[in-house]
């Protein structure tokens, strides 16, 4: 078995966003039950909060397919006339040819942090398409594995981390994507802005934490797209808080938003 994600950045046309979460929530996630090593859908919406706030985001929603595939190059495209479906209703809009579906081969399942409350539900994601330094791979990946990865998830409201490896096999429309890598994380905050500052902060030394990360390898590259959303499908929403092993209360109140 191989486990993989396919993430799909999308735009639903006006006045249609809730024909597609009918879909998705109905038909398609009973057309995916079918599919051999299927493990779950879930639908997120790009948030205002942004690390990398310059960054383009060009599409509004993001669907993320989670698989566990007995055989890739046999399965993985059974996925494609299955979203072939929502274009072919007219429930996608990509007249700025906007859409993107990328599939990756992950290097492990979700590695959780102590922030990581398992028994609730994840607020939403985030998603970096990265790059390592040519050369020097197995560098970038020691350091996520060993440092950038745990720092990382101990940020309060950031609670796992996996990563993969764009796969050979796509599925249409098979458009460019600026990484090789994925790097997918999970939250559980009510206050994402809490969560973006504070991890702005510990990268740059400076949060009331007294956490500081270490220095960025160089041998992740700096051509990287970082993208944020919040949990929209599903019956089970994050309860509210922010998941934190550590102690909020060094925090000053106003730390995420300027005191009134």
């Amino acid at each position: 078995m191989s486990l993989h994600t396919t993430i799909h950045l999308h735009n639903v046309p006006e006045g249609r966003a809730e024909d597609y979460a009918q879909w998705f929530d109905g038909k398609h996630q009973a057309d995916l039950a079918r599919l051999r090593g299927f493990l779950s859908a879930d639908r997120y919406e790009v948030t205002p909060q942004q690390i990398m706030p310059d960054i383009p985001q060009p599409w509004r929603f993001l669907s993320v397919y989670e698989f566990d595939y007995p055989a890739p190059d046999i399965d993985l495209p059974a996925l494609g006339p299955l979203l072939a479906e929502a274009r072919d209703a007219g429930l996608i809009d990509d007249e700025a040819e906007t859409e993107r579906i990328h599939s990756y081969a992950m290097y492990s399942d979700w590695v959780s942090s102590p922030n990581h409350q398992k028994d609730k539900p994840l607020s939403g994601v985030s998603i970096i398409l990265a790059n390592f330094v040519a050369g020097r791979e197995a560098e970038y990946h020691q350091w996520y594995d060993e440092v950038h990865g745990p720092e990382v998830t101990r940020v309060p409201g950031k609670v796992a981390m996996k990563r993969g490896r764009l796969t050979p096999l796509q599925i249409e429309p098979r458009r460019y994507c600026p990484g090789s890598d994925l790097v997918f994380c999970a939250q559980q905050t009510d206050d994402l802005l809490f969560t973006v500052k504070d991890f702005s902060a510990r990268a740059r030394g400076v949060s009331p934490s007294g956490v500081a990360f270490q220095a960025r390898s160089s041998a992740g590259s700096f051509a990287r797209t970082v993208h944020y959303f919040r949990k929209i499908s599903g019956q089970d929403f994050w309860p509210g808080g922010v998941a934190y092993d550590g102690d909020l209360s060094v925090y000053p109140a106003d730390f995420a938003r300027p005191a009134p």
